[in-house]
């Protein structure tokens, strides 16, 4: 079960802040002569697209008109049409993005950080692909090329995202891990594609280890067994990533303007974000459980 009422008052309270804040700051538009508002209020808007990546349904047309509209009526009785609601989706980019760079997880001081490949289209189609042209790049990662966007993830031990990133797909992605951990200090475990001793070094002055395996080339360095410990747990990103591709769809091919690919993006995280079970790690409890098959 959804809980759609808890989603619905933490989007609407930030609303409430952000178009008190916006309203502030924007500049009158003297040809603007009507200010109708609309149906919808910009958290019913964020709230629907949330809902829909927690839905488990693979298109949002089949979600609006199959689930949203028969099923959800009394909670949001001024629906409009689903042509109306695309229209109106651009304009949750913006307070979804705000939003999610102002909600963080707790600093644990065990962090893990990796990208993932967003591809728009097919490698086949990359000539013929006119919604992000100039937008996306080739990129390539340990399975192949791709053409569209790297998604970069900083999370702690309990699963839950740190910080984002979002690049075009030919970005090193080393040249973000400083900008993300911002604020963080202790131990930060990645794969070997992020080796680099001057990054290192710097993220070392900033109270930052970085702990990485090592490349066939490169000669062996002792590891204490806690930090190796947390290092062999690096799949847990992996395993969030995978939940963000499989369960809440923040990668497809059918988008039609950047703006949508934006909101089905971040709908997506903040839908992870209110997920009940994250993947996580409880170093405590590996400890206790191990002793307890020892002992017996």
């Amino acid at each position: 079960m959804v809980p759609l009422t808890e989603i619905f008052c933490f989007i609407d309270d930030f609303c409430k802040c952000f178009e008190a804040h916006t309203q502030r700051q924007l500049l009158p538009n003297p040809k603007r002569k009507r200010r109708k508002a609309c149906r919808l209020t910009l958290s019913e808007i964020m709230t629907i697209l949330i809902l829909f990546q927690l839905s488990h349904y693979r298109t949002f047309k089949d979600f609006y008109l199959c689930c949203l509209v028969p099923h959800y009526k009394k909670d949001f009785p001024n629906l409009v049409s689903y042509n109306r609601f695309v229209e109106l989706t651009p304009h949750a980019v913006m307070p979804l993005f705000i939003l999610l760079m102002n909600i963080s997880g707790e600093k644990t001081g065990r962090y893990f950080i990796d990208s993932t490949k967003l591809f728009v289209c097919d490698n086949r189609r990359i000539y013929r692909h006119k919604v992000f042209e100039g937008i996306a790049q080739r990129g390539k990662t340990s399975t192949g090329w791709f053409f569209g966007f790297k998604l970069h993830l900083v999370i702690n031990n309990q699963g839950e995202i740190m910080s984002f990133q979002l690049t075009a797909g030919n970005k090193d992605d080393r040249s973000v891990v400083e900008k993300m951990v911002q604020g963080l200090e202790g131990w930060l475990f990645a794969d070997k594609g992020y080796i680099g001793k001057k990054l290192a070094s710097r993220l070392l002055d900033r109270g930052i280890e970085f702990i990485t395996r090592l490349k066939k080339s490169m000669k062996p360095q002792f590891l204490d067994p806690i930090r190796q410990y947390w290092l062999d747990k690096r799949g847990i990103i992996e395993t969030t990533i995978d939940q963000l591709k499989a369960i809440f769809h923040i990668q497809h091919t059918r988008h039609r303007s950047p703006s949508n690919f934006l909101a089905n993006l971040f709908a997506g995280l903040m839908a992870y974000i209110f997920k009940p079970k994250k993947p996580s790690i409880s170093f405590a409890r590996n400890i206790a459980q191990h002793a307890l098959l020892t002992s017996n």
